[in-house]
């Protein structure tokens, strides 16, 4: 049984030098399987019913069996290694570094793997020293990690929520008309996402950025909404900052921005007293990101404005 673990655990190669010792103990184990699973008996029966099958030929059918489910399970290890360096490297704040590892994976069937690709393009996009350019292409290349992650995948609640917000950010790219009209796509999506994780502090943030975006649209951008849509996409204050509230009960203290956000809306709602609650817990939420630094920035000013 020894050499059989050991023969499993080797890459395959199918020519014949290699595949004889491989399948070798492979076939002595499937045809002490066969007999003790009564295979004479079944033998028998098949050949009663006119089927002519061979012990012999049962037996490199297992062989070949055992052969593929042990390449499946080691496809699958492999998969989940990678998965859990890349979840180091996202808890570490590497960035670039993550964005390597997974980006080798990019034809990746599984759809774990590629929502993760998605978001450290997206990620990479977001620093500094991305060039234009490449914050174009990354954009692009995000949308179509996590459209394929849906694809593998469509009750992946993260998939969901990296597709809606890489639509998102295609939007920028695409003018006023494409982002609106994605908006409707975007809702949808992140809807889903929480559907299908309630728990998601990060997907319940979204859908209140969402609704604040909305909420805040300059007049112009609202007529031509109304303009090219019968119904076009609409929120309020009011429910931006319940789904800010739900986020920050589901996880409290979770992320820089929702507490930057929740402050934001109370400013918009002319509650001072909260919003400088929020907005200081957001200017002293400990900077472990580029993001986080921006956070703190943004909520420094609007402190001393107030």
């Amino acid at each position: 049984m020894a050499a059989i673990v050991v023969a499993l655990t080797q890459p395959l190669r199918l020519c014949p030098a290699r595949l004889g010792p491989l399948l070798g103990p492979l076939l002595r184990e499937a045809a002490r399987g066969w007999r003790g699973l009564g295979g004479s008996e079944v033998l028998r029966k098949s050949l009663r019913r006119g089927v002519a099958l061979s012990t012999g030929s049962f037996v490199l059918c297992e062989a070949l069996r055992l052969i593929s489910g042990s390449a499946e399970v080691h496809a699958s290890f492999k998969v989940a290694e990678v998965i859990e360096q890349a979840d180091y490297l996202y808890g570490s704040g590497e960035t670039e570094k993550l964005y390597q590892l997974l980006v080798q994976h990019k034809n990746s069937e599984d759809a774990e793997l590629l929502w993760r690709l998605a978001r450290a393009s997206r990620d990479l996009a977001q620093l500094s020293i991305t060039s234009a350019e490449e914050k174009r292409q990354l954009a692009y290349d995000s949308l179509e990690y996590a459209k394929r992650a849906l694809e593998k995948n469509e009750a992946n609640s993260a998939a969901h929520k990296w597709y809606a917000i890489c639509l998102s950010d295609v939007g920028d790219y695409e003018g006023i008309k494409v982002k609106i009209g994605n908006a409707f796509v975007i809702k949808e999506h992140f809807e889903r996402a929480i559907e299908l994780n309630p728990k998601d502090a990060t997907s319940v943030h979204l859908m209140g950025v969402w609704c604040y975006s909305f909420a805040e649209l300059p007049w112009y951008q609202r007529k031509i909404a109304a303009m090219l849509f019968a119904t076009p996409p609409t929120s309020t204050y009011e429910e931006a900052l319940r789904y800010f509230h739900m986020a920050e009960e589901a996880d409290p203290n979770f992320y820089s921005k929702n507490l930057l956000f929740l402050g934001k809306t109370y400013l918009k709602l002319n509650n001072k007293k909260m919003a400088l609650l929020w907005l200081s817990k957001a200017k002293e939420y400990p900077a472990h990101t580029e993001e986080d630094k921006q956070v703190q920035k943004e909520a420094l000013e609007l402190l001393n404005s107030i």
